[in-house]
């Protein structure tokens, strides 16, 4: 056991180091890899492992249950299932360009960065098929039967019917297809727990996308990448910067600059000869001291994963991004 949580460990090492062992640890072939799970939680009857470096994958027509527990699986690059306890949940499709669920009973919470044009990403649950149709944060649970949109846009086609439900409605899933709206900033112990989830491989995705383009391996679209120090996949966007909805940042190894290297200005005189930090480009910088070193962080936008404090006490440590470009 040992031995192969080294190797794991080498082999994520080389993958932040060696260009080619990184290209190695890019995925995004399948959807179904079992990326997280806490307490107890089965596939296929059988309990689900935690090791390090090792996840499994859900197959077509196989079903993950959670018991007392909960559980991540990750889709399509940067769409992430969540499971809630006594969640019940089958994989009809793991393809990444035609993915498909069925719900079968208990709470299912689908972060999404990127949902391709002409790609699928459905959940049926009864009678019902949601079709996710945009970038977002959707929940679905069997009691109450109900589709909530906390961000995004999915298309409900029930009873003979299409309805569109848009950020901040809740559409009952029970054959009455009524819409309500409800408060997107309301939340409970499964959706906190998500926003924790989806925090730390924000925070992962830092050190991995300065990894890619310090080696000079480019992607060619968007992907998951193995992270050794954190022992997780994170998402890594094929260009610009992703906005989570909720509330963390996700750089692309062209854009993830901004956090490492904030860019100076030219010295105002020579008899001031310290260097400039612009604090008007849209994201954190570093105000200058009279060595012209390190200071605080002059923030421009809020929070995000990589500066979440007041104070720097290094320059190369900065803030927050605007949102995702293309």
């Amino acid at each position: 056991m040992k031995r192969n949580g080294a190797a794991v460990v080498l082999v994520g090492l080389l993958g932040l180091f060696g260009p080619a062992a990184l290209a190695q640890n890019v995925i995004s072939a399948k959807a179904g890899l079992i990326h997280y799970v806490e307490g107890k939680v089965l596939l296929d009857g059988r309990q689900v492992q935690p090791k390090f470096g090792e996840f499994p994958r859900i197959s077509p027509q196989s079903i993950l249950e959670t018991r007392a527990g909960r559980a991540e699986v990750l889709l399509g690059p940067g769409v992430f299932l969540r499971a809630a306890e006594n969640t019940q949940v089958r994989l009809l499709s793991d393809n990444i360009t035609d993915t498909r669920l069925e719900l079968i009973a208990g709470a299912l919470l689908i972060e999404c960065a990127e949902v391709s044009k002409g790609s699928l990403l459905a959940v049926s649950f009864r009678d019902a098929l949601i079709n996710i149709r945009e970038d977002g944060l959707y929940r679905i649970e069997s009691d109450p039967a109900e589709l909530r949109v906390y961000a995004g846009q999915a298309l409900v086609e029930a009873g003979g019917q299409a309805l569109t439900v848009k950020k901040g409605k809740a559409l009952a899933l029970d054959g009455t297809l009524l819409v309500r709206k409800f408060d997107v900033k309301t939340g409970d112990p499964f959706l906190r727990w998500s926003k924790r989830r989806a925090e730390t491989i924000a925070l992962a995705n830092l050190s991995s996308a300065k990894a890619l383009n310090d080696s000079g391996v480019r992607l060619r679209r968007s992907a998951w990448y193995w992270n050794p120090y954190f022992g997780l996949f994170t998402y890594i966007p094929y260009r610009g910067i992703w906005s989570s909805p909720f509330g963390w940042r996700f750089y692309s190894p062209r854009e993830v600059y901004v956090v490492y290297e904030p860019p100076r200005v030219s010295a105002r005189s020579a008899w001031d000869p310290s260097p400039r930090w612009d604090a008007s480009r849209g994201y954190g910088t570093i105000h200058p001291t009279p060595a012209g070193g390190s200071g605080t962080v002059a923030a421009s936008g809020p929070p995000t994963a990589a500066s979440t404090a007041s104070t720097a006490p290094i320059p190369r440590q900065t803030g927050s991004a605007g949102g995702r470009t293309r």
